[in-house]
């Protein structure tokens, strides 16, 4: 239950009263700021509080939007202001110094106005978007204590009404514009409009959201959660897998029909949390993780398929390969998101001219499509599953995905180097998160060349010479030799070399997707060159678990909570120490060993890691993260 604080005298005609009970608000009535302040005394510390104005009026979906969106301490529009319990300590304070009277002024001086007075003395008297017609009102007790948590720091989120109204009527008169400008809008279209987000992919935007807002619509009518429309999401695709796993065309046909019904739900499901604000922890948790968990059991299905349907084994190694290059290419965005997320002095001339292509129509579905996002990435697998086969789908996904790869991480190299930014200590840290390091690596940064004046680019040139070192051991000699071995050894040396200092450098980023990319191919290349059967599903299982702990350190970071604890990344030995351990397993194991060594990882690695990560968050409160931005490619 949350509760709303009804402040001013009581208005002829309809009232805000029934809106806010509508919204699902306890409702109580307060005439000045000493009872305000006295009601929220009364009201138990753990509710959300809202203060509206009697005089409101505007939308109901203006008042949804600055009430009861659950990611924001404290939110306002014209005539409403809310405070979660994080931030009622700020408003008890500022409603407490509301409700001291103003000493009187001299009589020969004007009379004093507190700082906020001034703020909406100056608001706009009219216009569209955020406040609407007439909110230049007497002053009104929400408006002046949101200006009051502003001057001291409280942000105070506003959100984008566009036609929206939220006003504060001073008369009848103006009471009457406001009603008529309520009612000129349209406001479920503008609510569903506003349920899909800003910027999507061209199948997204163009075969998908037409429809799918009106089903999350339909859901939300009907008591419906984003988390169950997730968990429907997921449930379909993994039905999909299994038909792909059939190895039947009638059972392609289904898999790929299904895994587009999986990516109509997996819309419908953010669609849903932004019709109804039903954003949450878990929530942004699920939606995350349950997108890669769809797409690599698909590929296991068709892996399966192909088996089943007369191919080889072989196919597993596509299978593999794809997932690692989708994998690499994620963490690609998340590193150099991560290392430019505060970054100042952003002048490169790469990013001008991108923004530039971005105000000419056709080049910005162009480049959008060119990055393969999930809508694309999905429709292109679901027909190629449904018209082809296993062999000829994981051939075009890995050319599309690499060739996405290539344009994106080349753009952002030139980024990058053309760009005169300095990164922050909160960057540096993430991308070592990010980095995964265990103790091997954090021994050998630890070492004298800590404090040692290194190269600009000294950080990626040594994750780029360790897995190059690595990469090439993997091949050399007859399988089984104790090559790999060595060369995982450099690798660990060279990887602590890299993180001994913090990643501040123009191409630091770099250096997580490069780990990333030696890990994953080592485990891929020996599961390979073993030729033992069952050694590639095995290793697509390790590869698996390893991923998902990577994206659940991305989606912790992105959380403002840090990577998962210290005792985790060191249990699981960090990046270095599995790559040792994958080669050592290999040298020493051939056969059905070797198989079942890596399938007793897998297990462990995954038990460990999925086990820490639901603990974290079911329990944690971690904030929700939702991308707005647009599809993840």
């Amino acid at each position: 239950m949350s509760t709303a604080i009804v402040t001013g005298p009581p208005v002829v005609g309809p009232s805000v009263v029934d809106d806010l009970r509508t919204l699902g608000f306890d409702v109580r009535q307060a005439a000045d700021a000493a009872e305000v302040a006295r009601e929220l005394a009364a009201t138990p510390a753990h509710q959300r509080v809202a203060l509206v104005d009697a005089r409101f009026a505007g939308h109901l979906h203006a008042l949804r939007l600055a009430l009861t969106d659950p990611r924001f301490p404290a939110a306002a529009v014209t005539g409403a202001l809310t405070a979660q319990p994080e931030a009622r300590a700020a408003l008890v304070r500022a409603a407490h110094a509301r409700a001291i009277p103003t000493p009187t002024a001299p009589t020969d001086a004007p009379p004093a106005r507190h700082p906020a007075d001034a703020v909406q003395a100056q608001a706009p008297a009219d216009g569209p978007g955020a406040s609407g017609p007439d909110t230049a009102t007497a002053a009104n007790l929400p408006d002046l204590i949101a200006a009051d948590l502003a001057a001291a720091d409280v942000p105070v989120h506003r959100p984008e009404l566009g036609v929206l109204v939220a006003a504060v009527p001073a008369d009848e008169t103006a009471r009457a514009r406001a009603r008529a400008a309520v009612a000129a809008v349209d406001e479920e279209k503008v609510r569903l409009r506003g349920a899909v987000k800003a910027r999507d992919g061209f199948v997204t935007t163009f075969l998908v959201s037409p429809y799918s807002r009106y089903i999350a619509r339909w859901c939300a009518r009907r008591g419906l959660t984003p988390n169950q429309v997730t968990t429907a999401s997921l449930l379909t695709a993994l039905i999909a897998a299994g038909c792909a796993a059939t190895g039947t065309r009638p059972g392609f046909v289904a898999a790929g029909l299904l895994l587009i019904a999986s990516f109509v739900l997996d819309c419908t499901d953010g669609q849903l949390a932004r019709y109804s604000l039903q954003y949450s922890t878990l929530g942004a948790w699920l939606d995350a993780t349950f997108d890669r968990a769809k797409e690599y059991a698909y590929y296991a299905g068709l892996a399966i398929g192909a088996a089943r349907g007369g191919g080889s084994d072989d196919v597993w190694t596509l299978a593999l390969a794809a997932m690692v290059l989708q994998t690499c290419r994620h963490v690609v965005d998340f590193s150099f998101n991560e290392a430019n997320h505060d970054a100042t002095g952003n002048n490169s001339p790469t990013a001008a001219l991108s923004d530039r292509l971005n105000t000419v129509g056709w080049t910005v579905w162009a480049r959008r499509m060119v990055v393969l996002p999930i809508g694309e990435r999905w429709a292109m697998i679901a027909v190629l599953t449904a018209l082809t086969t296993p062999r000829i789908t994981f051939y075009a996904l890995l050319v599309g995905c690499a060739l996405a790869a290539c344009y994106t991480t080349a753009g952002r190299v030139l980024r990058s180097l053309s760009r005169t930014a300095v990164r922050t200590d909160r960057a540096a840290a993430a991308l070592a998160q990010l980095a995964d390091s265990g103790p091997l690596a954090e021994a050998v940064s630890r070492g004298p060349w800590r404090r040692a004046a290194l190269l600009p680019f000294a950080a990626p040139l040594l994750a780029a010479v360790g897995t190059a070192v690595l990469v090439g051991s993997l091949w050399v000699g007859e399988p089984g030799t104790w090559w790999p071995v060595l060369g995982g050894a450099v690798y660990a040396l060279c990887a602590g070399l890299a993180v001994a200092q913090p990643l501040k450098g123009a191409l630091d980023w770099l250096v997580p997707p490069l780990f990333r990319a030696a890990e994953y191919v080592t485990i891929l290349v020996l599961a390979a060159r073993s030729e033992v059967n069952g050694a590639l599903p095995a290793a697509f299982g390790l590869v698996s678990a390893v991923a998902y702990h990577h994206y659940d350190t991305v989606y912790r970071i992105r959380g403002g909570t840090g990577a998962p604890p210290a005792w985790l990344v060191r249990m699981t030995g960090g990046h270095e120490g599995r790559v040792l351990v994958v080669t050592v397993i290999a040298a020493l194991l051939h056969g059905t060993g070797f198989t079942t060594a890596l399938t007793a990882l897998a297990i462990a690695l995954a038990l460990a890691v999925l086990i820490e990560s639901i603990r974290f968050w079911v329990s944690s409160g971690a904030p929700a993260v939702h991308d707005e931005s647009g599809e993840p490619a």
